[in-house]
């Protein structure tokens, strides 16, 4: 299991071909790399994976590779659980096929090593890594460049692509010349033009929907030659998103840790510095307090604000919530 959903393996990938699997999101939610925070928020996996499968399928069209093949109707599950279908699991279909939220994604799967680090002089073997690996997974990240993103909204005249590596026990910013030797056989324009792609497909539909889109991350695998966009993208956890100047995204429950447990938030912080001088990349074993629960109204503010962002988002109404300016508001008021 990834810190907020589960992956299975449906046929495994080989060195010679892409398996098969899904992801099935849950409720659970993390913050500052931590993983599985101490609460769940109510319908927010059914969120990411309802707008995650919008936003594929939008790249799909737009003719941009991706590792997505569908999502799996809740009510076909339920026909399944019962006996009342012959086959072992229930059909993949495309999201608009879908009768309510759904919570599972079809996915083709590739191969990812571990990746083996040698201490804080050598650090991580990358060649290892892509010896093991056959069809490779990297990382991409879009943002500013910056260790911290900025209190305020920065408009930029055009978009800005970076490259950060997610294999490693924190995310870490690369040169182009790293990012180019981490990618392996992959191609760094390539990677750039396809960031830029998506940015383009999920900026549109913002726009579209009342949003409008401010940073986002997008992962990739490698196959037969081919780059595709892996993970999930475009969500409220992936990317930020803001509505009438308001922030709708997993940075509302950022924000609240920074205010209400600043100390585990710079436990966080000072971990993931002097780690780079131990022998283990396991910055968490550093960081003695664990982070406080939510209380019970930020839980629910939270749950409306990702139901009701993707009713927005999507132009349907998956979820009885509040409209998206109630959602918000709400959300201020705490």
């Amino acid at each position: 299991m990834t810190s907020v959903k589960e992956f299975r393996v449906d046929e495994p990938a080989t060195a010679d071909g892409l398996g098969r699997g899904r992801f099935v999101f849950t409720d659970a939610y993390s913050v500052f790399d931590w993983g599985q925070m101490p609460d769940a928020i109510p319908n927010k996996g059914a969120s990411l994976c309802a707008m995650g499968a919008f936003n594929f399928e939008l790249l799909e069209r737009e003719g941009v590779p991706t590792h997505y093949r569908g999502v799996t109707d809740p009510a076909a599950e339920e026909t399944t659980d019962a006996g009342n279908d012959e086959t072992d699991a229930p059909a993949v279909v495309p999201l608009d096929e879908a009768t309510a939220p759904p919570t599972k994604m079809a996915i083709d799967l590739t191969r990812v090593p571990d990746l083996p680090y040698e201490g804080p002089h050598a650090g991580y073997d990358y060649d290892a890594f892509h010896a093991a690996g056959g069809p490779a997974e990297f990382g991409l990240d879009s943002a500013l460049g910056v260790d911290e993103w900025p209190d305020e909204p920065v408009d930029l005249p055009e978009p800005v692509v970076e490259f950060s590596t997610k294999y490693e026990r924190q995310d870490r910013y690369l040169t182009r010349v790293e990012a180019d030797e981490i990618a392996g056989a992959a191609d760094i324009d390539a990677l750039e033009s396809l960031a830029r792609d998506v940015n383009r497909v999920v900026t549109e539909r913002a726009d579209t929907a009342g949003f409008v889109h401010e940073d986002g991350k997008i992962e990739c695998l490698y196959a037969d030659g081919e780059l595709r966009v892996a993970d999930v993208v475009g969500t409220f956890d992936e990317n930020r998103f803001s509505y009438g100047g308001r922030s709708v995204s997993k940075e509302v429950v950022r924000q609240w840790y920074k205010a209400n447990d600043p100390d585990w938030v710079a436990a966080v912080k000072e971990a993931k510095t002097v780690v780079a001088d131990r022998d283990t990349d396991d910055w968490r074993a550093l960081c003695e307090p664990d982070p406080v629960s939510l209380p019970p109204e930020v839980v629910d503010e939270a749950s409306d604000l990702y139901a009701a962002g993707t009713n927005a988002y999507t132009d349907r109404d998956w979820f009885d919530a509040p409209d998206i300016e109630a959602a918000l508001d709400a959300i201020d008021d705490l």
